[in-house]
């Protein structure tokens, strides 16, 4: 037996998506050999993978490329293992690809986690009803993502909720002092105020730094630190520039060790205009810093009333909140959101769950 893990990319900007499959698969009962497909993108010199190197249009079949699927497809099938007996599959794109391939491969299990809001279509019901429930498994990494999918679908969905071991977690998790150091930070006398993700529209950081900005005409020692990388840094630069934050909001890039340096900050805000789970959140209350998130469902589910929320987009409703955050004591907050999150119930919920998807059968 054999599991094959099939990524859409690879690459910073999937890290997260590439830590879930890491996770889950980890839980594999069978300890078969993994393999891994990047069907873009580069593989990290920690994760080896195979890769594809496949456009975005080849892999959609957009233009011209939509005669060549077939034969694409086919090369799919004559690279999959002898004894592969389950796949998994990284959401909706992902299947697209190969779910047609492994409609004549009634043997394999496939199952597909779903990240992120995901714009279906009614070809994708099409598809998925082709494939009893013995063969295909669909997950997603919150309640309400499943919801959302299952509507649509009209089939079940397996809540995934990611999660983290938290034992290991803490232990790797630098020191305020060592991980301030790590961000050229000052020890003491700032208000740090940190977020993490990928630089990128949907991730509400131009929102952010209106709401600082407002915030730190009073507050001048409080910092801003965004940990990540994408296209939207020429826009947020700017932004800093125009707002004449240079001294005051940092703009690392993408940090490998980022999930250690989450002590770095007093709070961690998440102002997200959508999310599919948001493993910022998990990480940064499991290292001892409450967080700040936009007044989504997802966060709603993971923290209820002990969220601390602001409208997407509302860089005043931003402004308020931060205030609120810079003038209060975090231990009540962070004792309320980490009961909220009970993160070792989660990691075993997460494993068990794990296990069932992957069991020898």
């Amino acid at each position: 037996m054999s599991i094959l893990n099939i990524m859409w990319a690879g690459g910073s900007a999937f890290s997260s998506v590439q830590k879930v499959h890491q996770q889950i698969l980890s839980h594999a009962v069978c300890r078969a050999p993994i393999t891994t497909w990047l069907l873009q993108g580069r593989s990290q010199e920690s994760e080896p993978a195979v890769e594809w190197n496949l456009s975005s249009a080849r892999l959609k079949g957009r233009h011209l490329w939509k005669l060549l699927m077939p034969w694409m497809r086919a090369r799919f099938q004559k690279a999959l293992p002898d004894d592969l007996e389950v796949v998994l599959l990284d959401g909706v794109g992902v299947a697209r690809v190969m779910l047609p391939v492994l409609k004549h491969l009634p043997h394999v299990r496939a199952v597909v986690v779903f990240h992120g809001v995901t714009r279906m279509r009614r070809a994708d019901q099409k598809l998925f009803a082709q494939f009893p429930a013995a063969q295909l498994t669909l997950a997603a990494v919150s309640q309400t993502l499943a919801h959302s999918i299952e509507r649509f679908l009209q089939r079940p969905v397996t809540v995934l909720r990611s999660a983290f071991d938290p034992v290991a977690f803490r232990a790797a998790a630098l020191s305020r002092a060592q991980a301030r150091a790590r961000l050229g930070l000052p020890l003491e006398g700032s208000p740090v105020l940190g977020a993490v993700g990928r630089l990128v529209d949907g991730k509400g950081f131009g929102c952010l730094l209106d709401a600082f900005a407002a915030v730190s005409v009073d507050q001048p020692d409080a910092r801003l630190v965004i940990i990540g990388e994408g296209d939207a840094r020429p826009a947020l630069e700017a932004r800093i520039a125009q707002l004449g934050l240079q001294d005051k909001v940092s703009l690392p890039g993408h940090l490998p060790d980022a999930a250690t340096l989450y002590r770095a900050f007093d709070w961690v805000a998440i102002p997200s205009t959508q999310e599919g789970l948001g493993l910022i959140l998990q990480e940064a209350v499991m290292a001892g810093v409450p967080v700040l998130t936009s007044e989504l469902a997802v966060f709603r589910e993971q923290l209820a009333d002990a969220g601390w929320y602001a409208p997407s987009d509302d860089a005043q409703a931003w402004g308020r909140l931060m205030e609120r955050a810079f003038a209060t004591s975090v231990e009540g907050v962070l004792e309320a959101q980490s009961r909220a999150l009970a993160p070792e119930q989660a990691w075993k919920d997460f494993s068990e769950t794990s296990q069932r998807l992957f069991s020898c059968r």
